[in-house]
C-alpha cells in the first residue's frame, strides 16, 4: 500500500519548506526512525523522520525546492512490494499456473488461498528479511527492484542484477524473477551463463581494465573571474528573518538604553572557577555564561520586563526563557533555555554550549525554539563593542553585549588601566517604560560587577 511523505510543521510559525537534501533516493528501503531528508525552515534546516516503512518510489519534490505544509515531497510503498502502479501492473500479468474459466468453485476458492500464501509470504518477509541477491544492477547503478520480488529472487536463487525489468520506470517486478528462472536466463539459475551475466562480466572486465591504465596528467583548472553581481535567492531562514524584523521596527516602539560595565570583578572570579573546574567538572565557563546568568537574575528582581504585549493586555511570564542568539551559516536562530530561573551557572553554560554546537550542526528540535521570554544578544565576540539590537518578537526586551576593552578609567581620583564592557537593552515601549528599563539594566551591572551575587 503506498503512502505519502509529507512536508511536516517544523516550526509553530512554518508554513513553507525547503528539501535541502535527500538522504534516501528511489528504490531505497526505509524503517521508522530513519532520517529521510534534510527540510529548512523558518528557523533552522532540521531533519526530517521517516513515520513509515517501506521502499520509496517516488520523490515529488527535488532537492532546492519547495513546498508548502502537507504537500507530498515523496511516495512510499508499503511491504506489499510495490506501489500502486506497479501493483495493477503485476496484477494484470497472466500467472502462468491460472485456472481455467469453466471451474467457478475452484476459482472462487483461488483467491481465498491465494491471499493466504500472501499474507505468509509477507509475514515471511517480516520475519526472516532475506538478503538482497544484490544491491546493485550490472552497469553498477543501484538495482530498481520491488521488495516482493527481491524475496522471491533470494528464494529462487536468481541474481536479479541481470534482469530487465518491466515494471513501472524498469522496475523488476515478481513476473520477471519467475520468467527468468523458468528459462535459466539469469546468473545463478543454472550453469549456463546468461546474456545479462556476460555483458555484466564484459563491464566489469572493461572496468577493471580502465582502472588499471595509467592515469592522463591532470590538467590545471583555471580561476574563473566574472565583474557581474550576483542574485542570491532567499532562503526560507533569511526571508522569515527579513520578515520579523521588519514587523518589529514597524510595530514595536523601541526605545535604547546603554550603560557602561566594570569587568575586572568578573574577569578575576571566572579565572577563579575555570581554575577549579578543570580540576573537578571540566567545564569551562565563558564571559557570556555570566552575561545569561545575571540577564536571568536580573528578570526575576525586575519582572516587569519579562512580559509580552498582546493587543489588549500584557502578559508577565511565570518563568524566564531565555532565547540565545547564535549565528549560523544562513542567519541567526535563538534556541530558548526554558525555565533558566531553575538552572545553575554551570547547568546554563553546558546547555548554551550543546544549543550552539546543535544549531550550526542543524539538530535543534522544533519545540527547542518556543517559549522565550526575553534574548540575550553578544556580539564583543566580533571586537564590536557597542551596538542597539532589534527587539524579538513578541518579548518586550533585549540585551546587547559588546567586548571587554582595556581601556583607561578614573579611580579615586586616579587614571588607572581597567576593563569595562557596554551593556544595551533595547524594549517594547508598550510594556517598558524608561524607569523599568533602567532598573534592570541596572541590576545585571550589579551582577556583573559583583558576580559573587550570581553564585549564592
Amino acid at each position: 500500500m503506498a503512502t505519502n511523505i509529507e512536508m511536516p510543521k517544523l516550526s509553530d510559525t512554518m508554513t513553507e519548506g525547503t528539501v535541502v537534501k535527500w538522504h534516501k533516493q528511489v528504490g531505497d528501503e526505509i524503517e521508522i526512525g530513519d532520517i529521510v531528508a534534510d527540510i529548512e525552515t523558518d528557523k533552522a534546516t532540521m531533519e526530517m523522520e521517516a513515520f513509515d516503512e517501506g521502499t520509496i518510489t517516488e520523490i515529488k519534490v527535488q532537492e532546492g525546492e519547495k513546498a508548502a505544509i502537507g504537500s507530498v515531497l515523496a511516495v512510499l510503498d508499503g511491504d506489499d512490494g510495490g506501489s500502486s502502479s506497479e501493483a495493477s501492473a503485476e496484477s494484470d500479468e497472466p500467472k502462468a499456473e491460472e485456472k481455467p474459466a469453466a471451474q467457478p468453485e475452484e476459482k472462487q476458492a483461488e483467491p481465498a488461498a491465494e491471499a493466504k500464501k500472501d499474507t505468509e509470504d509477507k509475514k515471511d518477509t517480516k520475519e526472516t528479511s532475506p538478503a538482497p541477491a544484490s544491491a546493485e544492477a550490472a552497469d553498477g547503478s543501484r538495482l530498481k527492484i520491488s521488495p516482493l520480488a527481491r524475496k522471491v529472487a533470494a528464494d529462487l536463487g536468481v541474481d536479479p542484477s541481470g534482469i530487465e525489468g518491466t515494471g513501472p520506470g524498469g522496475r523488476i517486478v515478481r513476473a520477471d524473477v519467475e520468467a527468468a528462472a523458468k528459462s535459466g536466463d539469469a546468473a545463478g539459475s543454472g550453469d549456463k551463463p546468461s546474456k545479462q551475466a556476460s555483458a555484466a562480466a564484459g563491464l566489469a572486465a572493461a572496468a577493471k581494465a580502465k582502472s588499471a591504465a595509467p592515469a592522463a596528467a591532470p590538467q590545471a583548472v583555471q580561476p574563473t573571474t566574472t565583474d557581474e553581481d550576483q542574485v542570491i535567492e532567499l532562503s526560507s531562514m533569511r526571508r522569515v528573518i527579513a520578515s520579523r524584523l521588519l514587523q518589529s521596527k514597524q510595530t514595536i516602539p523601541h526605545f535604547y538604553l546603554h550603560t557602561e560595565v566594570d569587568a575586572a570583578p568578573l574577569m578575576a572570579l571566572r579565572k577563579q572557577i575555570n581554575a577549579q573546574a578543570e580540576q573537578t567538572h571540566g567545564n569551562k565557563y565563558s564571559v557570556n555564561d555570566f552575561v545569561l546568568k545575571a540577564t536571568i537574575n536580573a528578570a526575576q528582581a525586575v519582572p516587569g520586563v519579562n512580559a509580552s504585549f498582546t493587543g489588549d493586555s500584557i502578559v508577565q511570564f511565570a518563568h524566564v526563557g531565555l532565547a540565545v542568539a547564535i549565528s549560523v551559516d544562513d542567519g541567526l536562530v535563538t534556541p530558548v533555555i526554558k525555565q533558566a530561573e531553575t538552572k545553575s551557572l554551570l547547568q546554563i553554560s553546558r546547555e548554551v554550549k550543546d544549543l550552539a554546537v546543535r544549531s550550526r550542526d542543524k539538530k535543534l528540535k522544533p519545540n527547542e525554539f518556543d517559549g522565550g521570554t526575553i534574548t540575550v544578544s553578544n556580539l564583543g565576540a566580533w571586537g564590536v563593542e557597542s551596538f542597539d539590537a532589534i527587539v524579538n518578537p513578541p518579548q518586550s526586551l533585549i540585551v546587547s553585549v559588546g567586548a571587554i576593552v582595556e581601556k583607561p578609567v578614573v579611580k579615586d581620583g586616579q587614571v588607572v588601566p581597567g576593563l569595562r564592557m557596554n551593556l544595551g537593552v533595547s524594549c517594547d515601549h508598550r510594556v517598558v517604560d524608561g524607569a523599568l528599563g533602567a532598573q534592570f539594566l541596572a541590576e545585571v551591572k550589579k551582577l556583573i560587577e559583583a558576580p559573587a551575587l550570581m553564585l549564592v
